[in-house]
């Protein structure tokens, strides 16, 4: 049985997400060729998560100032997330443009002068927290990806720095340049959460697993997502620990990842002291409960998380 993690409140439990908070156009149920508008955004769904599982999410993002970030503002502030820190520039949401497949989903981006990756600098804030997440299309989309950098590198400095870099291929991005900055980010983090595709696209001549222990061997927590084939964790000088993905029906892929994101840091936070020395029985909890997470994102429509109750 996976338990909820137990309530806690101040700066232990407190979580600063920098990152973009887009428009996902995602295929409407039945309609051939109809998108829905979603809010969404790795970080976004990152900090909604972490509200709807019982934490603390500030979020740091540039929130349009048209109709898509009203409902981009509604969405993260209806979750409980703090926006205090965030922007809203004079500038039109980004869109993502979701193509969902077998083996996982795709997407088209549309960035250029866009309030998305207009960041406000936050990296003086981030001492003030238990931890702060940093990833996703901001940590390699200028102006953000320099903002992202600084708030990563402060919060690789005072605290604890968890990293998904969630990489993404599209026509806008440098692929060199994007993969380079993902892995600076990698190498500052004390927590690193990856898919094993996201892995094989930062360390082509790896195999997923030596990457995650090469990360480990300098004293990361490393959890390797492998979608319906469960997850990884790797600590140096420990036997790696796996979980199977949890039985459900799948109606939704979108967000999954980030969910098991947010479900880790709740664990971390609320049972752990956001400490990443963990024995094996601790681990295998931290990886139920956040696929558990992910498992409940899977069996709706939608990416908001609920808290697992048991496996």
């Amino acid at each position: 049985m996976t338990e909820a993690p137990v309530a806690r409140s101040g700066r232990e439990r407190s979580v600063l997400v920098v990152g973009e908070a887009l428009v996902d156009l995602v295929p409407a149920e039945g309609g051939a060729g109809v998108r829905v508008a979603q809010p969404g955004g790795a970080p976004a769904n990152v900090a909604v998560g972490l509200a709807r599982l019982g934490g603390r999410a500030s979020f740091v993002g540039g929130i349009g100032d048209d109709a898509f970030g009203d409902t981009v503002e509604r969405w993260l502030a209806g979750a409980g997330v703090d926006l205090s820190l965030s922007a809203r520039p004079a500038l039109p949401t980004a869109l993502a443009v979701a193509d969902p497949g077998v083996h996982g989903n795709t997407y088209r981006f549309h960035l250029g002068d866009t309030a998305t990756f207009a960041l406000p600098d936050r990296a003086a804030e981030a001492g003030r927290f238990g931890a702060v997440y940093a990833g996703g299309l901001a940590a390699v989309v200028e102006p953000a990806a320099a903002v992202v950098a600084a708030v990563a590198r402060e919060a690789a400095r005072s605290g604890l720095l968890a990293v998904d870099p969630n990489v993404r291929e599209d026509r806008t991005l440098d692929p060199v340049r994007s993969l380079g900055r993902l892995r600076e980010l990698c190498a500052l983090a004390r927590v690193v959460k990856a898919s094993d595709e996201d892995l094989v696209r930062l360390w082509p001549d790896a195999a997923p697993e030596a990457s995650c222990r090469e990360l480990a061997e300098r004293g990361r927590l490393v959890v390797m997502t492998r979608g319906e084939r469960g997850a990884t964790a790797y600590v140096h000088g420990a036997p790696a620990v796996s979980v199977p993905a949890r039985p459900v029906r799948v109606v939704n892929t979108i967000g999954a990842g980030d969910a098991f994101m947010a479900g880790m840091l709740t664990w971390l936070g609320a049972e752990a002291d956001w400490s990443t020395e963990l024995t094996a029985e601790r681990t295998k909890a931290m990886l139920e409960y956040a696929s558990g997470a992910a498992a409940s994102v899977c069996a709706q429509a939608g990416t908001e998380p609920s808290a697992p109750l048991g496996v």
